[in-house]
């Protein structure tokens, strides 16, 4: 049972009682993102989450450290395109200490100028990784490929040239515009009570802004295409499809065709490319959904000199599933997968939590494990035919990272 209250503030918390365990995990959602930057401060939400870590008026980013490690804790951050979140996960004994320590970092967080220096260097040296990762960055080729200037194409991390012109000052400022009750969502997981909602909305529930939301805009989806090249030994290519946002009715049906498409390893994209032909190690397809919109993904890695038989086979697989939708068989292992993962995927603390916290934000709703279970079984053949229709009716947006042209 998913108990729901709202601050004053505007503030949401979002609680679920789990007696048979004996861990609580606390998360702090906030509605902001690489989406909700400029390309002037490209990559401030994700620095942002950085240095919330680095130091508050009364404990160096030492003490929080040791804090949660003297309580055998876990506590970390990450930022996506949308939301930011901070989370911690400790045993039941430990949850009002934690959760004083989250508060602490949240409101408290000094900026201090010496360890925003030191803390870029840290980013640099992540952007560079991520540089020398090939079949990560070119991903986000494939979402500049497919949303042009819109700052759902932005990177994550955003570049070095943007962080170099952070100060506290601009910290300040984006948490003002951003980091507003409203949208702000606490969720929590666990051997916890619903008299924990007390304590939360001590810490939360009195904080204001006067800074209103600005409404965002919808992107536009391009079939562009973006080639680069690096040295590398394989060429990574990414394709896009238009996709659903996140709520749409027909999410499930969407989500099951992407598990027969490339999911799996019993995926077709799986089984022909790798298993049949052995033209790639890894190759994948994934479904993301923003607040207004998605992008289907296919990904694989493959030599320079097989890559004109990789693009003719992952259009040879798409275009069949165009063409004959999906077996009686792999619809019903599909809808059998999906439940059996998601109730797997439930038996965490901190999934439950994150679940939990990611629907509050996004959707301002909870659907039970018996609704979703209803929703799965629902899906048709006629259902992912249509989905099949709208998704593979215009070309994909490409993203390609080939290897270096040899002298």
């Amino acid at each position: 049972m998913i108990e729901k209250h709202t601050s004053k503030n505007g503030l949401r918390i979002v609680l679920e009682n789990i007696p048979a365990v004996r861990s609580v995990t606390i998360g702090i959602w906030v509605l902001t993102g690489s989406r909700n930057e400029t390309e002037e401060n490209n990559g401030i939400s994700h620095f942002l989450e950085h240095m919330f870590f680095k130091g508050t008026n009364t404990r160096s980013a030492q003490d929080i450290a040791e804090a949660f490690d003297s309580i055998g804790g876990q506590v970390n951050a990450f930022t996506s395109k949308e939301y930011t979140c901070f989370y911690a996960k400790v045993l039941d004994t430990h949850k009002a200490y934690a959760l004083e320590i989250l508060a602490d970092m949240f409101f408290n967080s000094s900026f201090d100028e010496a360890e925003m220096e030191r803390e870029k260097k840290v980013v640099y040296e992540e952007i560079k990784m991520y540089e020398d990762t090939p079949d990560d960055i070119v991903h986000d080729l494939l979402a500049s490929a497919s949303y042009g200037d819109h700052p759902l194409g932005y990177p994550i991390l955003g570049t070095e040239t943007h962080l170099k012109t952070f100060t506290p000052e601009t910290l300040r400022n984006y948490i003002n515009a951003r980091y507003t009750p409203d949208n702000v969502v606490v969720s929590v997981a666990g051997n916890v009570d619903e008299s924990f909602i007390n304590d939360i909305d001590g810490y939360f529930g009195t904080f204001t802004s006067d800074h209103k939301n600005l409404e965002i805009v919808k992107p536009t989806f391009f079939n562009h295409s973006i080639e680069r090249n690096k040295d590398t030994e394989q060429a990574h290519l990414c394709l896009g499809y238009n996709g659903l946002a996140v709520g749409d009715e027909n999410i499930y049906s969407l989500i099951i065709m992407n598990n027969v498409l490339g999911g799996s390893m019993s995926s077709r994209l799986f089984q022909e490319i790798r298993e049949k032909q052995g033209l790639a190690y890894s190759v994948f397809s994934y479904h993301s959904s923003f607040l207004d919109n998605g992008l289907l993904t296919i990904y694989a890695g493959t030599g320079k000199d097989q890559l004109p038989l990789l693009k003719d086979t992952i259009n040879q697989t798409v275009e069949t599933m165009i063409q004959d939708g999906l077996t009686n068989k792999e619809l019903t292992n599909s809808k059998e997968q999906l439940k059996g993962n998601l109730m797997l995927s439930l038996e965490s603390t901190s999934s439950r939590m994150s679940r939990n916290g990611r629907n509050e934000l996004l959707l301002q709703s909870h659907r039970t494990l018996d609704d979703m279970v209803q929703e799965i079984d629902a899906v048709s053949h006629e259902s992912i035919k249509q989905i099949i229709e709208d998704l593979f009716k215009q070309s994909p947006s490409e993203a390609l990272i080939a290897p270096k042209p040899s002298k």
